[in-house]
Parts: structure tokens; sequence; C-alpha cells
């Protein structure tokens, strides 16, 4: 059975000078699913977002990209999510993921925020984290007070190929999640591509 989704929220900062941060993953997964559309974002001054609409078989759905700035990420979505009724459990927010290595990409039900400051401030919105993830692994520097630098830096070449792969494996999840269920994207997504 298919899976409920009506939105898919990618976070991110806003700006060119963070464009291709790793903190900026979220973005980079919801521009994708709009470049491959053909569809196109528009500014949101209401949602403090910019949102597009991503045509899918039997309706379509709602991408979003807070412009609030990470820390603030829980106030656009809230805005979006009551002006069209949408449930938490319709949700899916994409986002940087600092416990799973680069080119690892998981999803994800409720759960902790782990640190996010995102998904901390989602969840100061929302009260309760029933809302589904799409985990982007960028990888970990090592050291916590190297955190910060480390995720408003470039990812390297290969860092950058290996999250890439993920967002396109994503996508394809994605798909298989609106037709067959959240089951079947999950075994899909976490499956070793080595060993289909």
């Amino acid at each position: 059975m298919a899976q409920p989704l009506r939105l898919i929220a990618g976070l991110g900062n806003p700006g060119a000078g963070y464009k291709a941060t790793r903190h900026n993953v979220g973005f980079w997964f919801v521009d994708a699913l709009a470049e491959s559309a053909g569809v196109s974002w528009k500014a949101e001054k209401r949602f403090q977002g910019e949102s597009a609409r991503l045509p899918i078989s039997g309706g379509e759905l709602l991408l979003l990209k807070p412009m609030t700035y990470m820390n603030h990420s829980g106030q656009s979505l809230r805005a979006v999510t009551d002006f069209f009724k949408i449930p938490a459990a319709e949700t899916l927010v994409a986002h940087d993921d600092l416990d799973l290595p680069a080119g690892t990409v998981r999803l994800k039900r409720g759960g902790g925020h782990g640190g996010h400051n995102g998904l901390r401030d989602i969840h100061r919105h929302f009260g309760t984290p029933d809302y589904m993830r799409l985990r982007i692994g960028i990888g970990h520097p090592g050291q916590a007070r190297e955190v910060i630098d480390y995720v408003l830096a470039r990812p390297t070449r290969e860092e950058g190929d290996a999250i890439g792969d993920a967002l396109v494996r994503a996508a394809e999840a994605l798909d298989l999640l609106l037709r067959e269920g959240w089951d079947r994207a999950c075994t899909r997504l976490h499956t070793d591509p080595a060993r289909i």
C-alpha cells in the first residue's frame, strides 16, 4: 500500500554562501526533485520559504525550502502544514546527518533530534516528532568542537560524489515509497547497493 505523503521539506540555509555546504544537503535533495520534474521554485512570504509543486501519479507533492535559516526551520514548516492542514505523519523532512558516513542515506520515522538544530526547532513547533525523515549522511569531523565549521564547509569532491549518488538512490526510494509503501522503500534504500 502506498505511503500517504503530501509535503517534502528540505532543510538548509538560504544564500549563495551556504549553497554548496554539507548543512544544505536537504536543499540539494528537494532541488534535485524539482529539477528532474522541470518545476520551478516560488518565494512564499507567508510560509517564510520557497515552494514548488511536484506532479506525481494521482496528484502532486508540495516541496518546501525554509528560508528562515536552519535554526528556525520549524517556523516555515509549521506555517505550511497549518495552512494546508497537512499532518506531521504525511510530511518528510530531508536533512544532513553527522552520524552517517557521506554516501549513506536512511529513512526514519520519529525519534529525537540528535542535536540537529533544524530538527530541534521542528520539534519545538510540532511537539511530536512523528514525521518521516530522510537522513542524508555527511560524515563527522571526529571532534565535537569541529562540527560547526565542518557542516558549514563544502564536502570534498569524493564526499560530494558519494552524497550525489545517495540522493539518486533516495529519489528512487521516494518513488517506491509513493507506489508501494514505507517498508518496501526502506528495504530498497537500506540494502547495500553492491548486493542488489
